[in-house]
């Protein structure tokens, strides 16, 4: 029998954290919360970039992906070597649609889907939405991660994937700028004015929170201007490696290297609050960041965003 929470679940919405670690975390928690052991059919949806495989390895640990964002790339892919085989020998399999279709048909991997669910196996499908047509039934649990992480457990009447896929691709482009801006304004701080890296991170809706123990010397009316002249230099930011970002020629250290702007003009309206926000639960001074569209009361904004932190 299902949870009871499974049962009732019809939608559920997070901040899309930035950061291996706090996706993994994320993903823990999701499949703690959303997830039965009934379940056969996981449909993962997002596009490049997004965190999916993160967020798949937090809620699946020790789940060997078939193309991971390491460049780890198993041949055969597990799921169509079981079929040839007759038998599936695991319980769980994972398949990347959009990757595996540069090597098989999309039929094939869909009849593969169904061959491993018809004798009990549970597949986890990233890019669902595109092998859906095909599959002729909807996910027992829907996941989209875009600039938020939706679950859904979707019924006869929807939701349905491409609907997924539309919000969080939508919203993927503020997280990216977010992260983005916020990679920048931790550079101003710590190049400029001796802040040290070693800070906490909260999310808010189209931006971003810095946490730090005492209140900097900084201010943020000059840090926000400093920020917005490397924003207009238009400089290139692309991946280096795990652990790093390149941002014109300088190297930056960065968590979550592959949910980037390719450049510093795409991040539209950035614009930090000008006043250190303390939060007397923690003790600790916040620095926010948001993106995007303006607000007319930034001040309400924030503590609305902050509140449902």
């Amino acid at each position: 029998m299902k949870s009871l929470i499974g049962e009732q679940l019809m939608y559920a919405s997070y901040f899309a954290p930035r950061g291996r670690n706090r996706m993994y975390i994320l993903g823990e928690q999701l499949g703690e919360r959303y997830l039965s052991p009934l379940d056969r059919l996981i449909g993962i949806i997002g596009d490049a970039g997004a965190g999916k495989s993160s967020l798949v390895k937090g809620m699946f640990p020790g789940l060997e992906l078939t193309n991971d964002d390491d460049g780890v790339n198993i041949r055969p892919l597990p799921l169509l070597k079981n079929v040839d085989r007759g038998f599936f020998s695991s319980h769980t399999y994972h398949v990347d649609i959009r990757f595996e279709t540069a090597f098989t048909q999309l039929h094939v991997l869909a009849e593969a889907v169904q061959k491993a669910l018809a004798q009990g196996k549970r597949v986890i499908v990233e890019h669902f939405d595109l092998i859906y047509p095909l599959l002729e039934r909807n996910a027992d649990v829907l996941i989209g991660v875009g600039g938020e992480v939706i679950v859904v457990r979707p019924t006869v009447f929807g939701p349905f994937p491409q609907e997924i896929f539309n919000v969080v691709t939508k919203t993927l482009r503020y997280r990216k700028m977010a992260h983005t801006a916020e990679d920048l304004t931790t550079r101003v701080l710590v190049n400029d004015y001796g802040a040290i890296l070693e800070f906490g991170h909260r999310d808010v809706h189209h931006g971003f929170v810095l946490e730090y123990p005492m209140r900097l010397d900084a201010d943020l009316r000059e840090v926000e201007q400093k920020v917005k002249a490397i924003i207009a230099e238009g400089l290139d930011v692309c991946y280096s490696d795990e652990g790093h970002i390149r941002i014109g020629n300088d190297i930056w250290v960065c968590s979550g290297p592959r949910t980037h702007v390719r450049n510093t003009e795409e991040i539209e309206g950035f614009r930090l609050f000008h006043e250190y926000k303390y939060d007397p639960k923690t003790k600790t001074y916040l620095i926010i960041g948001v993106v995007g569209p303006q607000s007319d009361n930034l001040d309400g904004f924030a503590g609305l965003c902050l509140a449902s932190t």
